[in-house]
């Protein structure tokens, strides 16, 4: 390896040593790089650019950002609140239930961990504590789930791997709806297991008709993700397009139906929604000077060749790349993984002729796990924030929900059908 491979390699080692921001890194290393190397610099910006403007199924990240920002308020949060309640009903431990099946519902609005977690995070805290479970519990629950977000559709993190990969979006969204539906199976299975143990309260039994009445007005959210779904998958719209109509819906409903959008809340979501995609732009933008140097300096071939010449079983391999992906997420942020690391995997993956579709949603659900496991789990910051309890109470907690989202990931990975199955069946 010549002095120019190892520029980036060092810069990127000092960005993690020094906590410095991952994009600030990515562009130290593109500017000494290009320093050390003279490079042709018309060449750079003119790769770098293409990568920017061809993009098009970028532009559907900050129309899912709008989305999740309209729908991350009050009305719309207590609505799907109330709705699954009375969908979980009279069970020992029903919050805890109802933090499960509310994420499920919930990350067909948003595609965000973070927004789930933050989003309905607050309400669910503090009615469980309300109802007697232990904080710790709660938050550790509340991360647990947060992680279905990403993976059942829509979902940015899909939408960056599709885009780095050139994988079909709606193929990727399509993939993730079984192991979505598996973690929370999973997540309730072991609640099950634990609420009678600590004698966890049960919920309410609702009548048939206020069953009914919070599922009519919960309805018009619910149907945001369907809307969406059903724009990709009869072929009408684009991943982009469908973004678009989801965002075009979220407005109305919450306008005419929630009434909860008056004029400065829509400009205060605006700017979030602003200020998110600024700060995703510049990444992608770092991201893309990053990936031309390690493209150039062929480190991706580097790391296919030693990968290779470890193994060339597909199932070990995955295993493998599982292992680091894991390991590297207990201490990196998921734009670290799918910005520097990811690229460096991809072509060993098609090398040994792995479905992208399925590499990618297991990929996404490492990054997930990666979220809520300690050290620097941000999933398990945010909750512990939130209900102002301790960190290693809920460290804790969550370590045998990381553990049982661990056996969905080694299921998903022995038995791809379980992702490309419904893919399949829709052609």
């Amino acid at each position: 390896m010549s002095f120019s491979t190892w520029i980036p390699i060092i810069m990127m080692v000092l960005t993690f040593a020094l906590n410095i921001p991952v994009t600030y890194g990515m562009v130290a290393a593109g500017a000494f790089y290009l320093l050390y190397t003279s490079a042709d610099l018309g060449i750079v910006v003119g790769q770098v650019m293409g990568t920017m403007y061809t993009g098009y199924v970028l532009m559907a990240i900050p129309l899912f950002i709008f989305t999740a920002n309209v729908m991350n308020s009050g009305k719309v949060t207590d609505a799907m609140f109330d709705f699954s309640k009375a969908a979980v009903g009279k069970k020992r431990g029903a919050l805890a239930y109802v933090n499960v099946l509310i994420s499920l519902i919930f990350s067909g609005m948003t595609g965000s961990a973070i927004a789930d977690a933050a989003g309905m995070g607050l309400m669910e805290i503090k009615a469980m504590e309300k109802d007697g479970y232990d904080l710790p519990f709660s938050c550790a629950i509340t991360a647990a789930t947060a992680t279905i977000g990403p993976i059942f559709p829509p979902s940015i993190p899909f939408v960056i791997y599709a885009m780095l990969s050139g994988t079909s979006v709606g193929a990727l969204f399509l993939g993730g709806v079984v192991p979505a539906i598996l973690i929370a199976v999973a997540l309730s299975l072991y609640i099950a297991y634990v609420s009678p143990k600590r004698k966890y309260p049960e919920g309410i039994k609702f009548s048939p008709r206020e069953f009914w009445r919070f599922t009519l007005r919960a309805l018009p959210a619910l149907l945001t993700p369907v809307i969406l779904l059903a724009g990709i998958y009869t072929g009408v719209m684009t991943p982009t397009e469908a973004g678009a109509i989801a965002a075009l819906y979220a407005l109305i409903i919450s306008v005419f139906v929630y009434r909860i959008l008056g004029w400065k809340e829509f400009q205060q979501t605006v700017k979030d929604t602003a200020f998110s995609t600024g700060s995703i732009t510049i990444l992608t933008a770092a991201a893309a000077v990053f990936s031309y140097i390690v493209a150039k300096e062929k480190i991706p071939d580097m790391v296919s060749d030693f990968m290779l010449g470890i193994t060339d079983n597909k199932i070990v391999l995955l295993l493998i790349i599982n292992a680091l992906f894991l390991v590297l997420g207990m201490f990196l942020d998921t734009a670290v993984l799918q910005y520097v690391f990811l690229p460096m995997v991809i072509p060993i993956v098609r090398v040994l002729g792995i479905d992208m579709v399925h590499f990618g949603v297991l990929i996404c659900l490492n990054m997930m796990i990666g979220l809520s496991t300690p050290p620097f789990g941000f999933l398990l910051f945010v909750t512990a924030n939130i209900a102002k309890t301790s960190l290693s109470a809920v460290v804790r907690e969550v370590l045998p929900m990381v553990g049982v989202l661990l056996v969905v990931l080694m299921l998903l990975t022995f038995v791809p059908q379980l992702v490309l199955f419904v893919p399949s069946l829709m052609g």
